[in-house]
């Protein structure tokens, strides 16, 4: 049974988690101070250094939320369906869906780099994202649906491709027509690479 103590670490966990994911949604990572994320949330330094060691950890923790539900929305997506190439597809359309989302497009796209430094942001997106990847090129490359590559170098090249895309997007006003021509894109780099398809 959980205690009072256990309780009221995890309220205060989850008061820090929410308040400052607003604040990191509508404010740029580097004129959000600690002090001004624990006064919003009505808490104390310490408790913020205790929870998650800083402001750094903070946001770590926020994007780590952000993209463990955006990978789980993308595996809903490609267990919808059975095709192989189905199932990339609308996995990489559920994925530039959760990239026009305005608190992972601000938090995780655009201040993510800037607030974990680029190789940190990347370990994160990888943990999350990286292995749905590597499992749909594996599933191509058995069905032998696409050349036979290997598989981390395919897998390497549409995380890549992926990523960029999701960066550009990000940064584009007609965030809704880039959306549709990076969908149509990946769709036509896939279909190069199908058995069959003229070099």
């Amino acid at each position: 049974m959980e205690s009072f103590r256990e309780k009221y670490a995890e309220n205060t966990r989850q008061a820090l988690l929410e308040t400052a994911g607003r604040l990191f949604a509508e404010r740029e990572y580097a004129d959000l101070s600690a002090e001004e994320l624990v006064r919003a949330t009505g808490l104390t330094r310490g408790a913020l250094y205790h929870h998650f060691d800083g402001k750094k950890g903070l946001f770590e923790a926020i994007v780590d939320d952000l993209e463990t539900r955006a990978a789980q929305r993308i595996r809903t997506a490609i267990d919808s369906a059975s095709d192989p190439f189905d199932r990339v597809d609308r996995g990489v359309r559920e994925f530039l869906d959760v990239c026009a989302q305005p608190d992972y497009r601000h938090i995780v796209l655009l201040q993510g780099p800037i607030g974990l430094g680029w190789q940190r942001w990347r370990e994160l997106d990888q943990r999350h994202l990286g292995g749905l990847v590597v499992e749909a090129v594996q599933n191509l490359l058995d069905a032998a649906l696409i050349r036979p590559y290997p598989a981390a170098l395919l897998a390497s090249a549409f995380y890549g491709a992926l990523t960029e895309l999701s960066l550009t997007i990000a940064e584009t006003d007609d965030r809704q027509r880039a959306h549709e021509q990076a969908a149509g894109l990946v769709h036509d780099l896939l279909a190069g690479l199908a058995i069959g398809a003229t070099s």
